[in-house]
């Protein structure tokens, strides 16, 4: 018993000292359990390491057993207290805005392209993104710091320790909680005057059109190109404008698409998928940390442009970033014609 308490505790000082994070000390605990379960399993009764380590492999199989009950009953307080929170977040009640709101927005308001009518038209905005991840986490924070009336994020994802090196919005405390609901608890203590909806699952073509119909633009922040193209052909059915972005390893893009409006639509600038060996996903080739907080940034200023009917939107454009050598283009966009999703609609707007 106490070669076993003194290992734990000497592990314990260990992940602290290096600053390991907390639940990974925990799962550090874990496996010491189990692997003097499995010592008293293999080893003969007698054996001095099994009498050193407490005799009785049921002894720890009780304290592994509990400490299982104090983890689940941890994460579902965890949950509970994110979807209590959401539920709790208060939505907009009156036309005009509080003291403390005109206090928080002033510096959108003293903005000629903004102003009052602009900061009311973001109160009154339903913005949805797909992916808490790391484009969405800054869009996410940037939309409820500016005060978007509604704002829905949908993942089926739950918070790992390799997202918090870019994936700002995330804890190391919520580490296991579903991403929405990591991503909602963040929002609502950034701006209690924001409406934070999570949906906690994949976005599939049988709830698409519905869900997007709730909102009036809609924010892609998804690595997957399935996911993608779903996004694009529900927002053209809709008629929803779509600001999409995409990353890899040093660089960004970003563009909004609404063919509405005269422009292409996501499928019109790229057709097809392109050959999975040839974009790597971020555990693959990895990405550095603060790109997605660049991309997500202008995602969400982009959405408050369109919000504001202020400057001149992505729209017809697709801006590239090169973080690694500090360059910024653009490549002009069209419609297609023989576009299969919006079938050339933006040449017909354009006209």
């Amino acid at each position: 018993m106490i070669m076993v308490g003194t290992m734990a505790i000497t592990l314990w000082v260990i992940g602290w000292a290096m600053k390991v994070p907390y639940a990974v000390r925990w799962n550090m605990m874990a496996i010491l359990l189990v692997g003097v379960m499995i010592i008293h399993f293999i080893l003969p009764n007698g054996h001095p390491l099994r009498m050193a380590t407490g005799g009785d492999a049921r002894l720890w199989a009780i304290f592994f057993g509990f400490g299982i009950l104090v983890w689940v009953y941890r994460k579902f307080l965890t949950n509970l207290r994110a979807r209590v929170q959401t539920q709790e977040t208060p939505a907009p009640k009156s036309d005009s805005f509080s003291p403390t709101e005109l206090d928080r927005y002033a510096r959108h308001i003293i903005l000629r392209e903004v102003g009052g009518p602009g900061q009311k038209a973001l109160r009154d905005a339903k913005v949805l993104v797909v992916g808490a991840g790391g484009l969405g986490a800054p869009a996410l924070q940037y939309l409820a710091a500016a005060g978007v009336g509604t704002i829905g994020v949908i993942d089926d994802d739950v918070v790992e320790n390799a997202n918090l090196q870019r994936q700002v919005i995330h804890l190391d405390r919520n580490i296991g909680m579903p991403k929405v609901h990591s991503a909602a608890e963040a929002m609502v203590a950034q701006n209690p005057f924001v409406t934070v909806r999570p949906y906690h699952r994949r976005l599939e073509a049988d709830i698409a059109e519905e869900l997007f119909a709730d909102y009036d633009m809609v924010l892609d922040g998804t690595d997957n190109f399935e996911t993608r193209y779903l996004i694009n052909k529900t927002a053209v059915t809709t008629g929803r404008p779509l600001v999409a972005a995409a990353l890899t390893q040093w660089e960004g893009q970003i563009s909004v698409y609404d063919p509405a409006k005269g422009t292409p639509c996501y499928e019109c600038v790229f057709p097809e998928a392109p050959d999975p060996s040839l974009v790597p996903s971020c555990a693959e080739a990895g990405v550095i940390g603060p790109l997605p907080g660049v991309i997500g940034a202008m995602m969400a200023v982009e959405a408050v442009k369109l919000i504001t009917v202020a400057g001149d939107p992505l729209a017809g454009r697709l801006l590239i970033y090169d973080a690694l050598y500090a360059q910024t283009r653009t490549i002009g966009a069209k419609p297609r014609a023989d576009c299969p999703v919006c079938h050339g609609r933006g040449l017909r707007e354009a006209d």
